[in-house]
C-alpha cells in the first residue's frame, strides 16, 4: 500500500473515532473534556488527509520531497493543492483554527468547564471556549474534506492495485 493510501485510511479512522465520540460517547457521558479529545481527532483526520494529497502529488512527481513538519505541509498544501483540486478554502481555515486551539490548550496554565463549554485561559488571561455546536461544525467540515481528498486520491487507484499484483 502506498503512503498516501495509508494516510487516507488513517484520516478516515480518526474521523470515525471523532464522530463516534461526538454522537455516541459524549451524549452518554456528558463530560465536556471529551470535546477537546474530539477536536484532536478531527485535527489529526484533516492533517492526515492533507498529507495524503501531498504524498499523492509527490508520488506522481508533481511535488518535490518535503519536510514532514506541520507548518511545511500546511503551507505546501495551501500553495499547491487548494486551487489545483478546488478544495474549499474554509477547510484550511478550520485546520489552522483547530491547530491554534490545541496549541493554546497545551500552553495554557488553566482550563475549566463552565456549563457545556470547555474554557482555555492563556497566561495573559485571554479566554478561548470550545462548545458542542462548534465541534459539530468541525466534524461536518472534516467529513467533507476527507471525502474530497478520497475523491482526489482514488482517481488512479487501479494503477496501484496492478503494482501490488506485480510485487507478489
Amino acid at each position: 500500500m502506498e503512503r498516501f493510501q495509508e494516510l487516507r485510511d488513517a484520516a478516515k479512522k480518526k474521523l470515525n473515532v471523532a464522530d463516534h465520540m461526538l454522537f455516541m460517547t459524549y451524549p452518554l457521558v456528558k463530560d465536556t473534556k471529551l470535546l477537546l479529545a474530539i477536536m484532536e481527532n478531527v485535527f489529526l483526520a484533516m492533517s492526515y488527509a492533507m498529507s495524503s494529497v501531498l504524498h499523492y502529488e509527490k508520488l506522481f512527481k508533481r511535488l518535490p520531497s518535503f519536510h514532514e513538519s506541520f507548518e511545511n505541509r500546511f503551507s505546501l498544501f495551501r500553495e499547491k493543492c487548494i486551487s489545483k483540486y478546488g478544495f474549499n478554502k474554509e477547510h484550511i481555515n478550520i485546520i489552522k483554527e483547530i491547530k491554534d486551539i490545541i496549541v493554546e490548550h497545551k500552553n495554557s496554565p488553566m482550563e475549566f468547564v463552565r456549563k457545556d463549554r470547555f474554557v482555555i485561559c492563556s497566561s495573559s488571561y485571554r479566554v478561548k471556549t470550545i462548545e458542542l455546536n462548534q465541534i459539530k461544525k468541525y466534524v461536518a467540515e472534516a467529513k467533507l474534506f476527507v471525502k474530497e481528498v478520497n475523491n482526489v486520491t482514488s482517481r488512479n487507484e487501479e494503477i496501484f492495485k496492478q503494482r501490488e499484483s506485480f510485487r507478489l
